[in-house]
């Protein structure tokens, strides 16, 4: 299998969290939220590098760093949008890895991946010619919003539509050529959509939930708690 590496955009400054500092750095059980999801892929043998991609360097953001320089390496090259963002850091990285490299790319604000659904991610796409995402299929009932007020427009479809995650798995050098050439695109995929490409949905976990206002850090950690207790008794 083609080498794995991981970028991981932790610039934004997380607006609609509304913390002290951007939610990336916020304590999940005394701990930075950025050092958890970064320890998810530091303890996987198939990633070789990690690549978290900051505003500044750690010690300019006053971050303790207690992650190994060879294998986690941070760049500080983030950009005002994801997109902006991860393309730099491919650029960067295009001179020390070869275009067929297998790209992860990971929201920060992601620390309940479970190794299950990095392993399956990984095993059914690394012979896969493209590529493509963790996702789960859309249960609710999805409702569109009037114009004017938050009141209901209309009930749509949901027929067929998967709500995104991430890990999402692309070759470098294709992931370049597509951000490079739909920079608006606002998540790897879409830039791959655009570029003519049907990524591979790849069936991910509910637990693998995305961080967006301060309720979610509760249960990020009750989620973390649970998994801590069953390793316990193993």
């Amino acid at each position: 299998m083609s080498p794995c590496v991981v970028i991981i955009p932790a610039g934004g400054s997380g607006s609609r969290f509304g913390g002290p500092v951007p939610k990336q750095f916020s304590l999940l059980g005394g701990v930075p939220l950025l050092h958890h999801t970064l320890r998810i892929f530091d303890a996987h043998p198939r990633i070789s590098r990690i690549y978290p991609v900051l505003s500044a360097p750690p010690e300019a953001l006053g971050l303790d760093w207690p992650f190994s320089s060879e294998r986690v390496q941070p760049l500080a090259c983030a950009g005002p949008t994801r997109a902006q963002t991860v393309l730099a850091a491919l650029q960067t990285l295009q001179p020390l890895h070869a275009p067929d490299t297998w790209v992860l790319v990971h929201d920060a604000a992601r620390p309940c991946l479970s190794r299950t659904a990095l392993d399956h991610l990984i095993h059914t796409l690394q012979d896969d010619p493209l590529g493509g995402l963790l996702a789960i299929p859309l249960n609710d009932t999805l409702k569109r919003q009037n114009d004017h007020h938050a009141c209901v427009a209309a009930t749509l479809d949901r027929t067929g539509l998967w709500l995104a995650q991430t890990p999402q798995m692309f070759r470098l050098g294709s992931l370049i050529e597509a951000l490079c050439a739909h920079p608006a695109a606002t998540d790897e995929s879409s830039a791959l959509e655009a570029a003519g490409y049907a990524p591979r949905l790849v069936m991910g976990e509910s637990t693998n939930l995305k961080v967006t206002w301060p309720a979610d850090l509760r249960l990020a950690q009750a989620i973390l708690g649970v998994r801590h207790a069953h390793r316990s008794r193993i």
